[in-house]
């Protein structure tokens, strides 16, 4: 509707530039929701955080928990986003999808909230480049365990782009799993780089104590984390 209405004033004035329209067209961005709640994962759990959930995703991990994500949305211009972002008044803000490094307009858009000051997280799947974050930015990497179905797709180069305030993230579905999560963190000395967030899958087989009792066995030194909004609300609830 917006790129509608922008053709007829177009069409209506004299200030016909084809670029100008086309450069207007990139600063939309498709989102499924804008909110407020706690950070439930991450070293930040439990902050007061305002969420921006892209809409669409190139993966379809098996316990996937934002299937309703990956279609519809609405469009939104970055002025549209970053008012919402700052209605809510909180200086967190993740970036958050289904995949957020999709839509090539996520750049503009931290940019701009970090003009505003805000500390900016984003969340991603570990298969998109990442290299050309802005530096600032807090990269929460999820690398997708075997049990996902779509550990195929981990780019590895990733993790030389990553600084020591970002956080790799591993889901957990089964005992392999872990296995495999532990040997590439020491492989590619991870502990050493990066926050390490280790979590099983909600509602799944793998038992949470199995997991920490074999972290401690292995010194891994890694975070082991629940998702804290399901604990709070109804996991199937959106928006928290």
């Amino acid at each position: 509707m917006l790129i509608a209405a922008l053709k007829n004033l177009l069409l209506k004035s004299s200030f016909r530039d084809v670029h100008w329209l086309n450069a207007c067209a990139t600063f939309l961005m498709r989102i499924t929701e804008i909110f407020y709640s706690i950070q439930g994962e991450s070293s930040r759990v439990g902050l007061p955080c305002v969420f921006v959930r892209t809409t669409g995703c190139d993966l379809r991990c098996t316990w996937c928990d934002t299937e309703y994500s990956f279609y519809g949305g609405v469009e939104m211009t970055l002025d549209q986003i970053i008012a919402e972002v700052d209605r809510h008044g909180c200086n967190l803000v993740e970036l958050t999808g289904g995949e957020p490094l999709l839509q090539k307009e996520i750049h503009e858009l931290i940019e701009r909230l970090h003009a505003k000051n805000h500390t900016v997280m984003i969340e991603t799947g570990g298969h998109r480049d990442v290299s050309t974050l802005d530096q600032r930015v807090i990269k929460i990497m999820d690398l997708k365990c075997p049990g996902s179905k779509e550990s195929d797709k981990n780019l590895w180069s990733n993790l030389e782009h990553l600084q020591r305030h970002d956080e790799v993230k591993f889901v957990l579905a089964n005992r392999g799993d872990y296995d495999w999560a532990r040997d590439v963190i020491r492989k590619h000395g991870l502990e050493r780089k990066v926050g390490l967030l280790l979590s099983v899958v909600h509602g799944g087989d793998l038992e949470m104590r199995e997991v920490v009792e074999r972290m401690l066995a292995d010194h891994l030194q890694a975070r082991f984390q629940v998702q804290l909004h399901k604990y709070v609300w109804s996991p199937e609830m959106h928006g928290v």
